[in-house]
């Protein structure tokens, strides 16, 4: 991890969860990091886990990702500030309750807005970056084992969600391709979790599968596994379950 001291990781849906522990692992490691959330009064409490030393290299900025203007401003600033972005993670996700058949058609496009476009207006910004001071960084997409196969159960299929996760692993083969074309060395990588216990997840879920349930540290290493690999190894894609997990 050594050639990552004191660069430039952006971390987006940071307040909470996986982005949270996420957050936390990479400071700890040695780099910068500027967490992006709109909930951004809870990130006190990733701080207060912190040393001086450690809370001096973390910022918290309010950022939309469904929403192209917010992105372009919390990358312009963090370019201005920081000089640029060295680690990107797209982290940030949303899930709603219903059927696709018939679920409100605005809670469909809430999640569709911050899973897929989210991690397209991000990518761009961070790619950007990247090219442009001659940098090759890390891209990371927090996906789901649900963007591999589609879980069916007596209420249904989780509706727009699968569809969204399908799109982030398609959109990584897809980025991996282009920035060969664009003749960068910048790696991206997919991680794919199984059950993780986090706000996301209802509570019933998470009571039956007390056993079976993964923690948010378990995905943050896995960040920093794929981040500290040689400058010739990709990891493209890492799937994390829970030793147990029923689907």
């Amino acid at each position: 991890m050594d050639r990552w001291q004191n660069k430039v990781a952006v971390v987006t849906g940071a307040s909470s969860g996986i982005g949270a522990s996420i957050v936390e692992k990479l400071v700890k490691a040695g780099l910068v990091v500027v967490g992006l959330a709109r909930r951004v009064e809870l990130c006190d409490n990733i701080k207060n886990r912190l040393d001086s030393e450690q809370q001096a290299r973390l910022r918290f900025k309010y950022c939309d990702v469904g929403d192209n203007k917010s992105v372009g401003e919390a990358f312009e600033h963090i370019c201005k500030i920081y000089g640029g972005v060295d680690v990107l993670v797209n982290n940030a996700g949303c899930a709603r309750g219903g059927l696709l058949a018939n679920m409100d058609v605005k809670d469909i496009q809430a999640v569709v807005n911050t899973n897929v476009m989210g991690v397209v207006y991000c990518t761009q910004a961070a790619v950007k970056s990247m090219k442009d001071r001659e940098f090759n960084g890390h891209i990371f997409h927090i996906n789901s084992v649900l963007g591999h196969s589609v879980v069916r159960t007596e209420i249904g299929a989780a509706n727009i969600y699968p569809a969204t996760k399908y799109a982030v692993t398609a959109m990584t083969d897809v980025l991996r391709h282009e920035l060969n074309i664009m003749k960068t060395k910048i790696k991206i990588t997919s991680i794919s979790p199984g059950l993780v216990n986090t706000e996301i997840v209802n509570d019933k879920v998470k009571e039956f599968n007390q056993e079976r349930i993964l923690q948010p540290d378990d995905i943050a290493e896995g960040i920093l596994y794929a981040l500290g690999t040689p400058p010739h190894v990709q990891v493209q894609e890492l799937t994390i379950r829970p030793v147990g997990e029923l689907f």
